[in-house]
């Protein structure tokens, strides 16, 4: 799939995600290498699982622009290939927590992004007419500006009313501000937040509806490596409030160890 060019694509950079000691039994971690060819994404197993062409729901978003962002990048993108994902979420010293929770929003954006783009042809509204996550949790969409009454949609739709609403918080130079030097809102935290509570409502809606077959494509341990990433993230930093993790709750505790 070609990505159109969108004003955040000023640079593309390669992640290695994962290289990590295999602590919990339910995470077989190979190395995931991401790259981009020309404007195509591309995945590689560097132990063995092979290659695949990898769908994107939509285009990929870089980290905000200007030095900062793009020196917050290279830490983490080098944190990460060390192995040790708890210290790769972890503020570096006499950093600005502000810019490094706006730089790991973008990431955490792309992974889910691309994770759910493998999914696209299987979670349709036919096979999810509504958002849930297992039998007992059903979401509903409300952005409270265009929707401010709940709505039930099916899974893709929800899906696709999460991914448009949080481009536009990161496309807007208010909330995640571009220039080096600009003041991030009072309120940049409350909006990070919601962006992390509703991006885990796409982890739980593809942990217990379309797991298995996340299984029979071999993707299994980059969902749990990305998964993995992404709850160490926002339990460090306390961005999704523990009721929110009910319909993981097991799967999270073991990996925090609660």
């Amino acid at each position: 799939m070609y990505l159109p060019v969108s004003r955040y694509l000023t640079y593309v950079y390669m992640s290695v995600f994962v290289s990590i000691l295999v602590n919990l039994n339910f995470f077989p971690l190979p190395c995931i290498l991401y790259c981009v060819v020309g404007k195509q994404i591309h995945t590689m197993s560097l132990f063995g699982l092979g290659s695949r062409n990898q769908k994107t729901f939509r285009p990929k978003k870089n980290a905000p622009s200007g030095s900062k962002g793009a020196q917050l990048q290279r830490h983490i993108d080098a944190t990460l290939g060390s192995g040790n994902l708890r210290e790769a979420v972890r503020l570096p010293p006499g950093e600005d927590i502000n810019e490094w929770l706006a730089v790991n929003t973008v990431d955490f954006f792309n992974q889910v992004n691309i994770l759910y783009g493998t999914l696209t042809e299987f979670c349709t509204a036919a096979n999810c007419p509504t958002m849930t996550a297992g039998p007992k949790y059903e979401y509903r969409w409300a952005d409270g500006v265009t929707i401010k009454k709940p709505i039930e949609v099916s899974a893709p739709k929800y899906v696709e009313y999460l991914m448009d609403w949080i481009e536009a918080q990161l496309d807007d130079e208010l909330i995640f501000p571009q220039k080096l030097g600009a003041p991030f809102p009072p309120n940049f935290q409350d909006v990070v937040k919601t962006i992390f509570k509703r991006l885990f409502r796409v982890y739980a809606h593809i942990y217990h509806s379309h797991f298995q077959k996340i299984v029979s494509l071999k993707e299994e341990a980059h969902l749990n490596t990305c998964f993995k990433h992404f709850v160490l993230f926002t339990w460090e930093f306390r961005m999704i409030d523990r009721g929110e993790l009910a319909p993981l709750y097991d799967l999270v505790g073991s990996i925090l160890k609660l």
